[in-house]
């Protein structure tokens, strides 16, 4: 499968770009540090957001304001400050079935297609909450999925979803995802690259695009 590999030192202007042309409507976002500028920029921008569904592509099982919360944090970058449709997951209830409700009240029934789906890359070949030897990492069926995890109980929609979008936009940065960068862009045997969207692209910088350490 082929991954269009862009390498900027600004991650966040370079995803601006690519916002802009393709102009999203429907969006489902991730959490993590890289993501963060990303939608402090989008926040910056003019753009139709009272047209846009925002999603997310996981959720840790804990309270909207908890610190280790993605909607908190992306709420605090980008949704507390535009007039999007918020569609956020009940970490507060870690209802699966209800998020699934809440994609069929946008999408209708089916395998929702995202616009633009935003990622991020963990050093284990993680993606949204898809972890290597997950059981959700097979799920063909369910659009949303439970993860138990060592730190929270999680959320995540699943390859299926993600691997409809129309973009699929991953994020990465930091010398230390130079391994794990090569193994995405090799289509290696990991979860992000089981991700397989009508188009991928991946936007890095160059600690993380550099060659890998040996």
């Amino acid at each position: 499968m082929n991954r269009e590999l862009i390498v900027s030192a600004d991650i966040a202007g370079a995803a601006l770009d690519l916002f802009r042309g393709i102009a999203p409507r429907t969006i489902a976002l991730a959490g993590g540090s890289t993501p963060k500028r990303f939608y402090e920029c989008l926040a910056a921008i003019d753009y139709p957001w009272s047209s846009v569904d925002v999603f997310f592509g996981d959720e840790r099982c804990v309270a909207p304001d908890h610190p280790d919360s993605n909607f908190a944090m992306a709420n605090a970058a980008l949704l507390s400050r535009v007039p999007a449709r918020v569609h956020r997951m009940p970490g507060e209830t870690c209802a699966a079935e209800d998020y699934v409700v809440e994609l069929h009240s946008v999408f209708g029934p089916g395998i929702p297609v995202f616009d633009l789906v935003v990622l991020g890359l963990g050093e284990d070949g993680h993606t949204a909450s898809l972890f290597p030897a997950d059981p959700a990492l097979e799920e063909r069926e369910r659009l949303v999925a439970p993860v138990l995890r060592p730190d929270h109980a999680r959320l995540t929609l699943t390859l299926p979803v993600l691997s409809a979008a129309r973009v699929a936009l991953f994020l990465v940065s930091g010398e230390s995802k130079r391994p794990v960068l090569a193994s995405l862009l090799a289509g290696a045997d990991i979860p992000a690259a089981a991700v397989h969207a009508a188009r991928t692209v991946v936007i890095a910088d160059p600690a993380a695009a550099g060659p890998a350490p040996k």
